[in-house]
Parts: C-alpha cells; structure tokens; sequence
C-alpha cells in the first residue's frame, strides 16, 4: 500500500499502536519486529481486540480476506514516513530536544513551562527512538501549538534519522558526555552525532538553537545558528546561579534584569542548567517570568531521576535510570556536598563504554577515595575488576540479601548505576 493511502486510513484512525496487547478501539495496529518477536503473527489479533486496520509486512499474513489487513513493504519504514507526513500536515512548532545527560528532565521542565501558555505535546518517558520518535508524532492534534520531541543515540547517525522524521524548527543540546561510548567509538564520536540536530537546523533558514553559555563543546558546533545562550554568565538571554542544594536545589534566575527566586523539588546541583534551559526557551515563546518560575517550582521528577524519596528508615537520592561516567561523577560531587550525619552511596556500573570502561570505573573509585562517606557499596563485574576497599557485590539480589540482614538507619543514601543493574529496585530494603 502507498504511504498516501496508508496516511488516509491512519487518518480514519487516530491513534496508532505497536503492541496487539493494547489496542483502543478503532485504532491502528503496525506490526514491528524485534528480537524476540514479530509483530505480523498477532495482527489478527489485534483486530479481534479493536484495532480497526493492522498493517503487516510479512505476505504470509497479508494473504488473507480480511480487506482490514494492509500491506507495507516495511512496518517501521511505514511508521516513521507516516508520522513524518503527519508533522508536515499539522505544521506544529517542533523543538528537538538530545544530550548526553538531562534530556528527560529538560524535556520534562520544558514542557511544564510552555504548557503555562500553549497546549503542549512532548515525548512520554523515554519513547526517544526510531519508534518512540513516530509513536509521539503520531499523538500530535491539530490543537497541539507547539511540541517537545526527545531524541536518543547509541550509534552514529541516530539523531540525523530522528530528526529527518520530526524536522524540528528549534533545537537544544543539553550537554555532551562519555556515554555509549562502545555505539559511538569515541567522545569525539558523541560530540558529532549529539550536532547532528544541529546540522539539520542549519538547512533550515533562521533556525534557532538555545545553547548552554559555558559548554565549550556545543560553541565549537554552534557556528552558524541563531544562538540563545543560557547559563551562569550574567548578561545572557537567561542566566542563573545556585543559591543552595541541601538536599534540594534551591537557584535565583535573571531575565531583562530582573531576578527571580525558586524553591525546586530537584535533587542535584546538575539540574541548574536543565532548568535554565527551560527558562530561556519559556522566556523565548513568552511565557511571562513568573508563571516560569511557578511552574519550575511545582515540577516533581519521577522515574528515578533526581528523586528525594523518604522511608520510615532513611531519606534515599534515587538516581537510577541511567549511569555513565559524566553523570556519575556529578551525581557525586552533588552528594559530596549536600550536609548529612550519615552518608551511603550504592554505586551501579556504568555500561556500555567498550574499551575506556576500566578507565572509568577506575575514576569512580578514585574519588570514592577521597569523598569519606560512611559507606559505599559497589554492584557489578565492572567494580569487582578492580582493587578498592569498599564493599562489592556481584547483582542487585546479592545487595538485596545484605539489606535484609543489616538495614542502614537514619542515613541519606544515593543509589545511581545503570538501568539495567535494577538499583531502583532497592527502595523496598531501604
């Protein structure tokens, strides 16, 4: 079936889904293929469950009476040109949105701010990829004034794919770090593929980026936009500074020479720039300054990102979501910093890093070294290779089985490392 003819019946839809589990009445089914699935088997299914049309690419699925089966030559080829048809069509203003580190909670803060005045789309937790991209897009309503899109990489030419399908009209790059380095090969390697955003907007004529004012590595790669610069320098579009951080970050913001204090319910002096970010972008589409600094106030993160959680036993920094080396050490020097009798670190290993992972890790434990928190708790293989006096272990459950046994009280406790080493998990032993 023709794209065209395949937008016309999505149009008679409205909603798109991916998995014959969930499947609304009268929408659309696209059957994917992963590597433990495919898509194409359950399209009949989805039918029986509401789905109005399910498209296939697989003939063996398409070769039956149902005229409510279409045929693609390729299901995500079709899922990524019908959302970009559909980004063309309804011509909303797009801001593309990438980083190394911050992009969810900037994503999310800038959201908060622009929905002060404008009927906002923005990406849902982390449906950053070839997928999640189109699966947003297809959300879009012609109600929809603006949209906040969040782009995702492990490899080189990810974000150019991502953004040829929401061709955004603005763009921020939160920050480049040492992440996916086995996908990217080199720092150099997340540097270019991070621009990539920033090499579309150029084809586009006044594009418009807003730029973290002291990363020197996005100035390097800026050359040639229309730059809003944010930051801890006076006198940009927006600039800022910490007042406090104990534990939550408490910062003062300036615009058009007037200041303006807020009271966050963020953990991490890291969390500065994100919310500088969507105060200039705020600032940028006019949202007046005091309803930017109510509705930075008023955000609460959530999936273990930047979170102050408190149990009957102890207060826990859940930063679990994700780990590399840069948030790492952030993440560190924030919880160095923030006063507290007691002090725990559980640390989860950091993944996808390729060679410099023992390198790495090293790191971490050097500045555990000098850090003298009360105590540390090291997960993974990546830890164990090393020669550290701190306590290891092997996985989470072994960590859970400790837990059980010798429960820490009346301590603050930071629990980061990769998602995958399911630290998060911890919460219920703490």
């Amino acid at each position: 079936m023709e794209l065209t003819a395949l937008y016309e019946c999505f149009l008679a839809c409205g909603e798109v889904t991916t998995d014959s589990r969930r499947c609304p009445q009268g929408s659309m089914f696209i059957a994917l293929k992963g590597a433990n699935f495919d898509g194409n088997a359950f399209a009949e299914d989805a039918l029986k469950q509401g789905c109005r049309y399910a498209v296939v690419d697989d003939s063996r699925y398409a070769g039956t009476d149902n005229p409510n089966i279409l045929y693609v030559n390729d299901c995500l080829s079709a899922l990524q040109g019908l959302a970009n048809m559909h980004r063309k069509r309804l011509n909303t203003r797009m801001i593309g949105i990438t980083g190394t580190n911050g992009k969810t909670t900037t994503k999310e803060l800038i959201a908060a701010v622009l929905s002060k005045k404008y009927k906002v789309l923005y990406t849902q937790g982390n449906l950053n990829n070839a997928i999640g991209v189109p699966l947003t897009l297809l959300r879009l309503t012609p109600e929809h004034e603006i949209a906040v899109i969040e782009m995702g990489a492990s490899h080189p030419g990810d974000i150019k794919e991502l953004v040829e399908i929401a061709e955004p009209d603005y763009g921020i790059i939160t920050n480049v770090g040492k992440a996916h380095l086995e996908g990217f090969g080199s720092f150099e390697g997340v540097i270019r593929t991070k621009g990539e955003l920033y090499d579309y907007l150029r084809t586009k004529d006044n594009a418009t980026v807003f730029v973290q004012n002291e990363n020197a590595y996005l100035n390097r790669i800026a050359g040639g936009l229309n730059c809003i610069r944010y930051g801890q320098t006076p006198g940009l579009f927006v600039s800022g500074e910490l007042v406090s951080c104990s534990p939550y970050l408490n910062f003062r913001w300036t615009v058009g020479g007037t200041s303006y204090d807020v009271n966050t319910q963020l953990i991490g002096s890291y969390n500065l720039d994100n919310l500088l970010a969507a105060a200039a972008i705020g600032v940028y589409f006019g949202v007046e300054p005091a309803q930017v600094s109510e509705a930075l106030g008023d955000y609460v993160p959530h999936n273990n990102r930047s979170q102050l959680t408190v149990t009957p036993h102890n207060r826990l920094i859940v930063d679990a979501y994700n780990a590399n080396p840069t948030s790492m050490m952030a993440a560190l020097d924030n919880f160095r910093r923030i006063e507290a009798p007691h002090k725990m670190a559980i640390l989860g290993a950091m993944k996808e890093l390729g060679d410099a992972s023992r390198e790495e890790h090293q790191k971490v434990v050097d500045y555990l070294s000098r850090c003298h928190f009360e105590r540390v708790c090291l997960v993974g293989e990546e830890f164990a290779a090393l020669t550290h006096p701190f306590e290891q272990y092997k996985d989470v459950k072994e960590v859970e089985a400790m837990l059980s046994e010798t429960k820490p009280e009346h301590c603050l406790i930071l629990i980061k490392g990769s998602n995958s080493m399911k630290l998060s998990q911890l919460q219920d032993y703490l």
